[in-house]
């Protein structure tokens, strides 16, 4: 295990840790941590943390359930700071936030980067609060045989785009097939993360059979 002592930890004891999400890369929050709160956190794969108000330890979702799973922890290059990946469980703010930076006080020209949990979120706005002349709400509208049909045109397109090697256009095609599958998947009340569990599910089943074949 790593040696915690390595670390260079202020005048109280303490380390500023960036907790990230590591599927969206945001920026959870910024906590602190002691050497006993990191020393618990990679025991139990959990974060722990250091209350400053309170003078205590806690560990992050304790009484609230919104558990922080631990993906990795990172120290900087003067071993100060560390940012710290996690798979959440709820929200990661007290006031019931997916993040604790929601307050924008500047944005500058470029675009922000596309992340699929944003157009989740987006798909699933527009089913709660249809947009009048939406493409998305005319899909939530017309119901899930619509949506069904227009998954099964999509695949047909990619099929037709990939057989013709056209790359481009089986790029294009795919993603309208991504586009109508996560429309798919909101009517049906499927969440990225289910998507991801299944996979990493099958990942494992496919390495144990790869080990069994080579021996």
């Amino acid at each position: 295990m790593f040696d915690i002592s390595t670390l260079k930890f202020d005048d109280r004891g303490l380390i500023p840790a960036v907790v990230v999400d590591t599927e969206t890369k945001k920026v959870l929050t910024v906590a602190y941590m002691s050497a006993e709160s990191l020393r618990i956190s990679m025991e139990k794969g959990l974060t722990c943390f250091f209350s400053r108000s309170r003078q205590q330890l806690w560990l992050k979702g304790e009484t609230s359930g919104h558990v922080q799973h631990i993906v990795s922890i990172t120290a900087d290059c003067d071993r100060d700071a560390l940012v710290v990946e996690v798979r959440k469980e709820g929200p990661a703010c007290h006031l019931g936030t997916d993040s604790c930076f929601n307050e924008v006080i500047f944005e500058g020209e470029e675009p922000s980067a596309f992340q699929y949990p944003d157009l989740m979120r987006m798909l699933v706005g527009r089913r709660e609060n249809p947009k009048e002349g939406s493409y998305t709400t005319y899909l939530f509208e017309k119901g899930l045989d619509k949506i069904l049909k227009k998954v099964g045109e999509e695949t047909t397109e990619v099929i037709i785009a990939a057989k013709d090697g056209d790359r481009a256009n089986t790029i294009y095609e795919i993603g309208d097939l991504m586009y109508h599958v996560m429309v798919l998947m909101v009517e049906a009340g499927i969440s990225l993360e289910d998507i991801r569990k299944e996979m990493a599910s099958r990942h494992v089943i496919d390495k144990k059979v790869k080990q069994e074949k080579m021996v």
